[in-house]
């Protein structure tokens, strides 16, 4: 049975190793975010370095979820001092518990505040597309699809939750998936 990966890609206003209260809370947040997003219903599993280092993005061994990768429209940093970006990587059961894992919770309430940690860029900030059971996507397959989207709009091989498709490639109304 098919799963669903989830690329997420923000650029922040400040550098992730900035001491400033907004880099503060926004931390904050994830901490709290993880572990819910974890329990719910239909989450599989996220890309997580394997020494535990979210400022080592670009350096650090992401196992099976393969090198670190971000999209060409990423003009900031590369160092731990200088990479200003939140990135997530993740698979599901399907749409659904996806959906509402990112719109319910802790995660609706960071997603309320995004603006006061990122910029807005212009472009998608995530992806979704269908793998086959037993594979794991790479950082490299959700930047690609990415500036799939940006490039060409939804379609089967990389889409939205408001556009979305099934795994056969048909369109896929997800009730609520207004975002």
């Amino acid at each position: 049975m098919p799963h669903l990966a989830l690329y997420t890609f923000g650029v922040l206003k400040s550098p992730l190793a900035d001491p400033a209260p907004l880099t503060r809370e926004f931390y904050a947040s994830g901490e709290a975010v993880y572990p819910e997003i974890s329990r719910h219903p239909g989450y599989l599993g996220r890309a997580e370095a394997a020494d535990g280092d979210r400022g080592e993005l670009f350096g650090a061994d992401w196992g099976a979820w393969g090198e670190f990768d971000v999209p060409a429209w990423y003009g900031k940093g590369r160092t731990v001092e200088t990479t200003a970006l939140a990135a997530t990587l993740s698979l599901w059961t399907g749409l659904r518990p996806a959906l509402d894992a990112v719109y319910t919770g802790l995660h609706r309430e960071a997603l309320n505040r995004r603006y006061d940690w990122f910029e807005r860029t212009g472009h998608p900030n995530y992806v979704c597309w269908w793998v086959s059971d037993g594979v794991i996507p790479t950082w490299r397959d959700g930047v690609s699809r990415l500036e799939h989207l940006h490039d060409h709009g939804s379609a089967p091989h990389a889409f939205t939750f408001r556009h979305s498709f099934a795994p056969e490639g048909t369109p896929a109304g997800v009730k609520g998936a207004d975002h």
